[in-house]
């Protein structure tokens, strides 16, 4: 598998990603991680979460290595995600720009017929943005906005940023627990959400 990390805002998507691909990868799920970090990625993850952590059991490799293995269609790396992915990285993609390493590295996906996951993060997006998401979907890619969702009920941010860091695990075709809609865990998060409704108009009544 390839994580790239890119300039756009949401560094703890990447963040929480490589924590669960470091559990996934001590189950015996995730054999091989190599990572790549743009230039811009490294100045937005300092911004927003502070120094780049070392101790991640994977591979980093410049963005400028094109003797990387995953630079060529004859390596086994099967996955790629970009998260977050930028709208200029994503631009390149879909232009077949293979200038840095992660394009180079997306359009060997791409080309091969793999799997290629790229979870944009930007608002509003214009026409052209919508283009280019359009070439990439007919080529093959994955578009998944890092759109978090709120039927679990998350109490923190990293609960929030979970919902979407779970949903690209699952289009990599990765297992582990997660919250699924109309499942057992999700009935009772339902039932809880309702009492504390209930307690909170009751209380309410009281005051009044």
């Amino acid at each position: 598998m390839i994580v790239a990390v890119t300039g756009a805002s949401g560094a703890i998507y990447a963040k929480l990603l490589f924590e669960e691909l470091r559990r996934l990868q001590l189950s015996g799920q995730v054999e091989q991680v190599g990572v790549v970090f743009s230039e811009k990625a490294k100045e937005v993850w300092n911004h927003e979460l502070g120094d780049i952590p070392h101790d991640f059991p994977f591979k980093i490799y410049d963005n400028d290595d094109f003797y990387a293995p995953f630079a060529s269609g004859s390596s086994l790396y099967d996955v790629m995600i970009v998260c977050p992915c930028s709208m200029g990285t994503m631009g390149r993609i879909a232009n077949g720009l293979s200038d840095t390493l992660i394009t180079r590295a997306a359009d060997v996906m791409l080309k091969e017929r793999r799997k290629l996951i790229l979870a944009i993060r930007e608002t509003p997006i214009h026409l052209i943005h919508i283009n280019n998401m359009q070439t990439l979907a007919q080529a093959g890619a994955v578009i998944a906005p890092a759109s978090p969702s709120f039927y679990s009920h998350p109490k923190t941010i990293e609960e929030l940023a979970m919902t979407v860091v779970d949903r690209i695990l699952q289009l990599a075709g990765l297992k582990k627990e997660m919250y699924r809609w109309g499942s057992l865990k999700f009935k009772i998060i339902c039932t809880l959400a309702f009492f504390r409704c209930q307690v909170s108009a009751i209380t309410s009544k009281k005051i009044i």
